[in-house]
């Protein structure tokens, strides 16, 4: 008998984009209920990094009972408020952003006559207290005890030593691997891992975690990712799918928003979609590649390789997310929408500049709930694809009662 393939599931980072990602595990809540499939975690195996570390985690933590956990994450996502992640007050803004711009302009010497280093562009304290209230990281052992977990993996870089750090637990004893620049260390994960691993650069302020009997200084785990799917295969996943916060391939022809200098928002911008989203689009072209060869390999050749097909599902959204957030930023706090119009964001919809780097921080229920509904069209487009990746039967037809059919022709 053929045993059946261990799942694992990849969320990737994006900050606010990560809604996107709620609304494809909500779509995939309804094709398993649809299709009559058992109600048991789709996926034993889980790695994110960034926002997916904390939306990943908090699936794991609740992995025997996915279809709550997937409606717990849509409701907060669809109701969030900029002020739940970061301090979005004037003043809050006022001790990190403005102050951390106006060093960035007039030079750090005044900031050491002043005493005053800003670590981070925001303080997200908020986020903290938040996670530390709603993440039940307690569960984790029970849930893997009790079969409905396999692992969870969660990606952090060190900027102490310039690797790239997954933290991982997991129910079986699974050796750490190492490659180049990148490492993994098995620990209990916890709130500072979770931050560690969404504090995207210059943005929120770097953690200090605990690795081989040293202190080191991490942020987000989306830099210097050049294999996004590694943690879940090795972890056990015979097949993964990988939910994305942006789009995987652009249209051919090519779009120039502005033939202006680029601003400083939108040079952040260019390089946070190139940390977020361009090493997951090599990964799964490099697994793709790998797969094709394997398939060209005699039986007594492809037993003599440790390698092994993996079957990966990608859903990305179909639209520009800037855009999408193009059409948001009215809805930004008015302190932060100051700020950020300090460093180049302005305009709105298709032609506002700077709006890449706004899609990061737009933690507004206008912007997330777009968002999930987007992802769950996504993935609903794709029901057929999701149902045979899974091995999912396809939905029983509706019933429809003898005395229905007879009224249907009835002129009333």
């Amino acid at each position: 008998m053929q045993t059946p393939a261990t799942t694992g599931l990849i969320l990737t980072g994006g900050g606010a984009r990560a809604a996107y990602q709620v609304g494809v595990l909500s779509a995939i809540a309804k094709i398993r209920r649809d299709c009559g499939a058992p109600a048991a975690n789709p996926f034993p195996v889980i790695a994110g990094t960034s926002a997916g570390a904390i939306i990943g985690t908090i699936l794991a933590c609740h992995a025997d009972q996915f279809d709550g956990a997937v409606q717990a994450l849509e409701d907060t996502w669809a109701d969030f408020r900029a002020d739940q992640i970061y301090r979005a007050d004037a003043f809050g803004v006022v001790r990190t952003g403005a102050r951390w711009l106006t060093m960035f302009t007039l030079g750090w010497a005044i900031a050491k006559w002043r005493r005053a280093r800003p670590r981070s562009l925001l303080d997200n304290t908020p986020l903290e207290a938040l996670l530390r209230e709603t993440v039940e990281l307690e569960r984790l052992p029970d849930v893997m005890a009790g079969g409905h977990l396999q692992g969870v993996a969660v990606t952090a870089s060190s900027y102490s030593s310039g690797d790239h750090v997954t933290f991982y637990e997991a129910i079986r004893e699974i050796p750490p691997w190492t490659r180049s620049h990148r490492i993994a260390f098995r620990s209990s994960i916890t709130i500072e891992h979770l931050l560690a691993s969404s504090a995207i650069p210059f943005v929120f302020p770097s953690v200090r975690l605990p690795l081989m009997g040293q202190n080191e200084w991490f942020g987000d785990g989306s830099m210097r990712q050049s294999a996004p799917i590694s943690p879940a295969v090795h972890l056990g996943a015979d097949r993964i799918m990988v939910v994305g916060s942006g789009r995987m391939h652009e249209p051919p022809e090519r779009r120039v928003v502005s033939d202006g200098y680029p601003s400083l928002a939108q040079i952040a911008g260019h390089a946070l979609s190139n940390i977020f989203l361009d090493s997951l689009a090599v990964d799964v072209e490099r697994l793709e590649r790998v797969n094709r060869t394997l398939t060209l390999l005699p039986d007594e050749a492809r037993a003599q390789t440790p390698l092994k097909p993996i079957d990966v599902l990608v859903i990305a959204p179909s639209q520009r997310l800037d855009d999408i957030a193009g059409r948001h930023l009215h809805a930004l706090p008015p302190a932060v929408r100051t700020m950020l119009r300090g460093v180049g964001v302005s305009g709105e919809g298709q032609g506002a500049k700077g709006s890449a780097l706004a899609s990061y921080l737009l933690f507004e229920s206008d912007f997330t709930r777009e968002l999930i509904a987007l992802g769950q069209a996504d993935a609903m487009a794709r029901a057929d694809e999701v149902r045979r990746f899974f091995g999912w039967p396809d939905p029983a037809p509706k019933c429809v009662s003898p005395a229905a059919t007879e009224l249907a022709g009835v002129d009333f």
